[in-house]
């Protein structure tokens, strides 16, 4: 069975001098209809509860998402793990009731708990903004 690391060999020799055409030649741009297809069609597979076409259907959401990041990190702006990193922190963040000390666990969930953690998270990115760090 394949691991995450050989999908990101594979995007990457497919992006390589070497690899394929198509999918060297595309751009943010050029990919842009088909991310918007392949959540479509993700959708679709669980509207129909068909869960193997769904698995497939992930799949190629995920492509979508390896593909962004590799043209990214040929920039030299972000890689795939920083993605993963990113949301691994968000959800971290985002759920104190489970991953917070005990004292945090045992308060659990208000009312206003997810609006006062996004907002707590757009003024520390809009204070980033202004003093020209990366958010």
């Amino acid at each position: 069975m394949y691991t995450f690391e050989d999908l990101k060999d594979i995007m990457a020799k497919l992006r390589a001098e070497d690899g394929c055409p198509w999918d060297r030649e595309q751009t943010h741009e050029s990919l842009k209809r088909r991310l918007v297809e392949e959540c479509g069609e993700v959708l679709e597979a669980i509207d129909s509860g068909d869960t193997d076409n769904l698995c497939e259907e992930l799949g190629d959401v995920l492509f979508q998402v390896m593909i962004h990041s590799e043209i990214e990190k040929e920039q030299g702006t972000f890689t795939v793990d920083d993605v993963v990193n990113g949301i691994c922190e968000k959800m971290v963040r985002r759920h104190p009731h489970v991953f917070g000390d005990e004292k945090t666990r045992a308060a659990g969930v208000g009312e206003n708990f997810w609006d006062e953690i996004k907002k707590k998270e757009r003024e520390t990115k809009e204070m980033r903004r202004k003093n020209g760090k990366k958010p």
